[in-house]
């Protein structure tokens, strides 16, 4: 048995310990002092002396700096842990209402509705086909699940849900500034798409709270279910493309096979779209280099990884993959109105993402009008019908019709049909074209703008100079003139705009500057117009369309005319519900802003309705320019190619509806007859039908509705003024002498039998800035009296003269009395071109029977008695007068 130890050498054991502790104290103090004595008195001596390496090193280095460095990285560890915890927990908080046990239910098939305004079914995006976007795992090919694995996420088998290191490799990638990467597992980015859809696209400090959260949903995902369960969700949920969810949508539009039944080219495909499923999409032809490329490099992951050798790789890279897909247009089927469907899920795609609209599930409104629609359809049916097409030489056309008031587009053809080979299902109304003369209007809009004090306002009654001159040459930069090649001299903008002459178009601008006239068109809706590539370098020639815009901007640009100067947005949606029910996008109508004032789009309109004035180079009742009881404005176009015109244009617009009509070649080559008026077929069928049809009954317009002249606008004879225009500024009335025959100024050799007196408009050239006088139509105040002068230049004074006259009878009671008259010439040239006998109060025409002789018959009226004094006055055609000459009487008895 062992001895225990006394009390008296426990003690002695507690003592020792005790001294070696107060021992080590005692050294460690001593040691401390004797280190203080050594550093510089001086505090700032003392820091720096501190940080000198040798000293810096030896403490860090040393027993002391060692259990120092231990004891900051356990606090840091610590600290760390307490805030990633707080971190977790503050938005584990916001998950409680996410059950993660739910993301199989959440993973389901999900079909578009696109309606017209009515209710009516435009299509149902379902991504190509009858097909079930989700389908058990049973019925995914091994190939794409390896092949998305391979290439989402290699490590997928190994990880719990989450790569740290993944995520810290892209950390360190943005913050160098390198290309963006995604540090997400294949668990991840099925969590953020079933239920963080809309904070996908959150990037930098804003997608952190996101990605918290995804990464405690990974966890508990992996938890809840399988890696096979995993990554067929995923292959059921991802976007591959265009509106197509799901791998098996995916596999059935692309090449007419099950999921299932992929083959190993083709899965590899499936498995690089969702990346980016917009620029990978197949369809996408500007992708598909990049797409064949990703591709490969799937190809070549899944060889790396195991999955397949290196030989099925290469075969499959050398199978032509792209040459197999179904054609696009076989998803289209039954699709009412495709150009406008497809350009309202572009928008879709561009304000919700293409996660949310691929998705499906949505209800989408929209603003067309089946019955509208199928009325635009069929009368672009009738002209490709017919024999205009090859006649004029044009193979495509584009339509859209838009509410004036609202801005809601109700039909649209970008094409001449959807299925016609080669451009059918391209968009010409959102393509970039010239617009021609289309865009004068929009020039003219401007022009009748309150201009700067001192500078001359302008009304429909202005006057400019349809003439090409080198100082217009040199203003345009090159010759300038109309397709008829001829010259109208001074023309009021009234004149000018209905009959779409060129060089006052030029002019307007001019006066506006082109940059405010940009502005105003660019206000107005047409936006696009002179935007795209050597457009924008172009000057006065956007005065007469010499750039291209889309037509749907065109139209909404008339629509601002309609709307008496105010801008709306365009919209094609109503409304957009989600599966649930929920509303995601509302249209609501907005006042607009007024971007022209009302009177000078009032003035506009007015000329654009001038059947008169446009009768010159439309003719009278136009067709598609004028209807019974429909009031519109309307504007044709042509641009041209080297003289000869490639694309014609009319726009027609009502307070109610605005419409525009494009016909023309894809190719941009010229048309065999491009008369401008062609287009009038199309808004002749339209028009009515919506006025009268659609309209009326919904008391939307009335039978010869128009728009009401706003207050202030002035009237002066036919023309309309804005308010602010002065008469007295830039242009003055003044009476002018005439010579009838010439048309010419008067001058002192013009006889007072030819002269008239006129009322001539003074105006100053925007261009020369000289003075510019405008007579009435017909006349010229340019030049003078070449007429009645000689040679010489001496006047002429010849005159015709009555050489003899004989009556007969020279008395009788009733009647008839002939005059008989020998007429003799003037000047040589001049012919005489009547004769006027004056008996008493009574004047009779006589008539030329032969050579010089004229016979005037004259019979008195029962109250005429007494004898009569007979005078005769000749004309000749330079309007001379004889003066004097023979003359005689006749007396009248009272007898019966």
């Amino acid at each position: 048995m062992a001895k225990k130890p006394s009390r008296s050498r426990k003690l002695s054991v507690y003592s020792n310990l005790s001294k070696q502790r107060k021992t080590r104290r005692e050294l460690a103090a001593r040691q401390r002092a004797e280190y203080r004595a050594k550093l510089p008195k001086d505090p700032v001596k003392r820091f720096f002396y501190r940080l000198h390496p040798k000293h810096f090193w030896a403490y860090w280095f040393s027993k002391q700096g060692l259990y120092m460095a231990l004891k900051i990285t356990g606090i840091a560890i610590l600290v760390l842990c307490i805030m990633v915890g707080a971190l977790f927990a503050y938005f584990r908080k916001d998950l409680d209402s996410i059950n993660p046990d739910e993301l199989s239910k959440r993973v389901q098939t999900n079909v578009t509705k696109y309606l017209d305004r009515n209710g009516n079914v435009l299509w149902e995006d379902t991504g190509g086909g009858n097909y079930k976007l989700v389908v058990p795992s049973s019925d995914l090919n091994p190939y794409l699940k390896q092949a998305t694995v391979a290439i989402e996420d290699k490590n997928f088998y190994k990880h719990g849900g989450v790569s740290f290191s993944g995520i810290a490799r892209a950390a360190l990638t943005d913050l160098q500034g390198g290309q963006v990467q995604g540090g997400s597992t294949l668990t991840q980015q099925l969590v953020k798409q079933v239920f963080f859809p809309d904070e996908a696209s959150y990037r930098g400090i804003n997608g952190i709270p996101r990605k918290i959260k995804e990464v405690i949903l990974a966890f508990e995902v992996e938890r809840m279910y399988s890696k096979d369960q995993i990554v067929s969700m995923y292959l059921n949920e991802s976007p591959y493309g265009g509106p197509r969810n799901g791998v098996e949508s995916g596999a059935e539009t692309y090449f007419g096979v099950s999921a299932k039944n992929v083959t190993l080219p083709e899965a590899a495909l499936l498995a690089a779209i969702p990346q980016n499923p917009t620029y990978f999409n197949p369809y996408y032809t500007a992708g598909n280099a990049d797409l064949i490329a990703r591709q490969h490099t799937v190809l070549d992951d899944m060889a790396q990884q195991g999955y397949i050798t290196q030989k099925q790789a290469d075969d499959a890279k050398n199978f032509p993959i792209l040459d197999s897909l179904k054609p696009e247009k076989d998803q289209y089927q039954n699709i009412q109105a495709p150009w406008f469907v497809q350009m309202v899920r572009q928008e879709l795609i561009q304000k919700l993402g293409s996660s949310v609209v691929g998705q499906g599930g949505l209800t989408v409104t929209t603003t067309l009008d089946i019955r509208i629609q199928n009325k635009l359809q069929d009368a672009m049916n009738n002209m490709f019908n017919s024999y205009i097409p090859n006649w004029a030489g044009f193979t495509d056309a584009a339509s859209t019709v838009e509410d004036s008031q609202t801005g809601q587009i109700l039909a649209m053809m970008g094409s001449r049909s959807w299925d016609y080979p080669g451009f059918g299902e391209t968009n010409a109304a959102l393509s970039y074209i010239q617009p021609g003369s289309t865009i004068k209007p929009l020039v003219y809009a401007q022009l009748f703008q309150q201009k700067p004090a001192g500078q001359q306002n302008y009304g429909s009654g202005s006057l400019f100079n349809d003439t090409s001159s080198p100082q217009v040459e040199a203003l345009y930069g090159s010759t300038l003139n109309d397709s008829d090649n001829k010259s109208k001299g001074m023309m009021t903008v009234r004149d000018a705009l209905a009959q779409s002459r060129n060089i006052p178009a030029v002019l307007a601008m001019h006066v506006n500057g082109i940059k405010t006239t940009l502005d105003t068109i660019h206000a107005m809706g047409a936006s696009s117009y002179c935007t795209q590539g050597s457009d924008t370098q172009v000057q006065l020639a956007a005065a007469i369309g010499g750039c291209g815009l889309r037509q749907v901007d065109l139209v909404n640009a008339y629509a601002s005319l309609a709307r008496g100067g105010v801008y709306k947005p365009q919209s094609d949606i109503l409304s957009v519900t989600n599966s649930s029910g929920e509303t995601i996008m509302k249209w609501s109508d907005t006042a607009g802003t007024r971007v022209v004032d009302q009177q000078s789009a009032y003035i506009v309109s007015n000329i654009l309705n001038d059947e008169k004035a446009r009768e010159p180079l439309d003719g009278y009742h136009a067709k598609g320019m004028w209807f019974p009881d429909i009031q519109t404005g309307t504007k044709t176009g042509t641009s041209d190619k080297g003289g000869y015109a490639k694309d014609i244009w009319m726009m027609s617009y009502s307070p109610a509806v605005t419409m525009g009509v494009w016909f023309g070649n894809p190719d941009t080559s010229i048309l065999k007859n491009g008369t401008s008026s062609l287009p009038g077929a199309i808004i002749a069928e339209v028009m009515p039908y919506v006025h009268e049809d659609i309209y009326q009954p919904a008391g939307k317009w009335k039978p010869n509705q128009w728009f009401t002249q706003p207050a202030g606008i002035q009237k002066v004879g036919n023309e309309l003024y804005p308010s602010w225009w002065n008469k007295d500024q830039g242009q003055t009335n003044a009476t002018m002498d005439f010579d009838q025959v010439s048309k010419y100024a008067a001058t002192s050799c013009t006889p007072a039998s030819a002269k008239i007196s006129l009322t001539v408009t003074k105006s100053t050239d925007p261009i020369t800035k000289q003075q510019v006088i405008t007579a009435p139509a017909g006349y010229d105040a340019t030049k003078t009296d070449n007429v009645h002068v000689n040679s010489d230049g001496s006047c002429i004074t010849a005159t015709p003269t009555i050489e003899s006259m004989n009556v007969s009878p020279t008395s009788a009671s009733k009647g008839p009395f002939t005059i008989t008259m020998t007429v003799g010439q003037g000047a040589s040239q001049f012919n005489i071109t009547g004769v006027q006998v004056t008996i008493g109060g009574n004047t009779v025409a006589a008539t030329n029977t032969s050579g010089n002789q004229w016979v005037a018959t004259y019979t008195p009226d029962s109250n005429t008695t007494g004898t009569q004094n007979v005078t005769a006055v000749a004309t000749d055609s330079g309007l001379y007068k004889s003066s004097g000459g023979a003359n005689s009487t006749i007396t009248v008895s009272s007898g019966n």
